[in-house]
C-alpha cells in the first residue's frame, strides 16, 4: 500500500487562514467619505423637514377649503330659505 506522509495529509486537508494583502489603512474612506456621508445625512434632514411642513401645509388648505365650502353652502341654504319665504304681495289675488 502506498503510504504519504503525515505532512502532505496534513496539508491537503487544512483550511487555509486569509492573509491580508491590502493595507488597511490605505482603503479606509477617510475624511473624503465622511464629509460625504455627513452631507448626504443633512441633505436628507432638510428634505424630511421641507416634506413634513409641506404635509401640513397641504392638510391646512384642505381644512379651510372645507370651511368655506361649508360656509358657501350656508349661505346659499340661507338665501334659498329668505327665497322661499318672501312673498310678493302683488301676486296674491284676494278676491280668490
Amino acid at each position: 500500500m502506498l503510504e504519504l506522509p503525515l505532512a502532505l495529509v496534513r496539508d491537503a486537508f487544512a483550511t487555509p487562514s486569509p492573509s491580508m494583502t491590502v493595507d488597511p489603512d490605505t482603503v479606509t474612506p477617510g475624511f473624503a467619505g465622511f464629509a460625504a456621508i455627513a452631507l448626504l445625512a443633512v441633505v436628507v434632514i432638510l428634505l424630511i423637514i421641507d416634506m413634513l411642513r409641506r404635509i401640513r401645509r397641504a392638510g391646512y388648505r384642505a381644512e379651510i377649503r372645507e370651511e368655506l365650502d361649508a360656509e358657501e353652502e350656508a349661505a346659499r341654504q340661507a338665501h334659498a330659505a329668505a327665497e322661499a319665504t318672501d312673498v310678493d304681495d302683488q301676486d296674491i289675488d284676494p278676491q280668490r
